[in-house]
């Protein structure tokens, strides 16, 4: 189905009106709602997927989406849920997750998918340590143990120029010194 002109034409109608609509989402989230509304349609009726597509609205769909968007984080807003507590910018342990990412990328020959890994574990240790140092459970931490400002003394030690990772030239330009970037197709 995802080959066929009617199908790319119906996910750009889409995206379209969604901008219309000031919503963005992924090409590929459109792309898995368009499927299953056809699929859904075609069961429900007992036709063909081709002859479901006279069926198919994009402005319809687009609303759907945005109301489903809407409906989401307004439900978000009500049980608190949101985006979690961002580190200072200089934070330490920020710094050694962004410098990371080159190292990672040549260690693993250029797979996006082993550095994203790579940052997200990091990412969550380091945000999992930062909520839990009054967790006597968590494990031994170093020689600055529990201690969150400790820790963090001893990384800025460790690494004295925290501040150049929170330049996206300087980072960037570590990126592109391994001999990978990342581009848009």
């Amino acid at each position: 189905m995802r080959n066929t002109k009617a199908f790319k034409e119906a996910v750009a109608q889409t995206l379209a009106e969604l901008a219309r609509k000031g919503v963005t989402f992924a090409p590929a989230t459109v792309e898995d709602a368009i499927e299953r509304q056809i699929t859904a349609v075609s069961e429900q009726l007992g036709i063909q997927v081709r002859s479901a597509w006279r069926y198919f609205d994009a402005e319809a769909a687009a609303a759907r989406l945005a109301g489903s968007r809407a409906s989401y984080e307004e439900s978000s807003r009500n049980r608190s849920v949101g985006q979690a507590p961002m580190p200072p910018v200089g934070n330490p342990e920020l710094a050694l997750v962004l410098a990371s990412v080159p190292d990672s990328l040549a260690q693993t020959g250029g797979d996006l998918y082993a550095a994203f890994v790579n940052v997200a574990v990091n990412a969550w240790m380091a945000g999992h340590i930062h909520g839990e140092d009054g967790c006597t459970g968590c494990g031994d931490r170093g020689p600055a143990g529990h201690d969150w400002e400790a820790r963090m003394r001893i990384i800025t030690e460790a690494q004295p120029d925290i501040a150049k990772w929170f330049d996206r030239d300087v980072w960037t330009a570590a990126v592109n010194d391994t001999g990978f970037t990342v581009t848009r197709r």
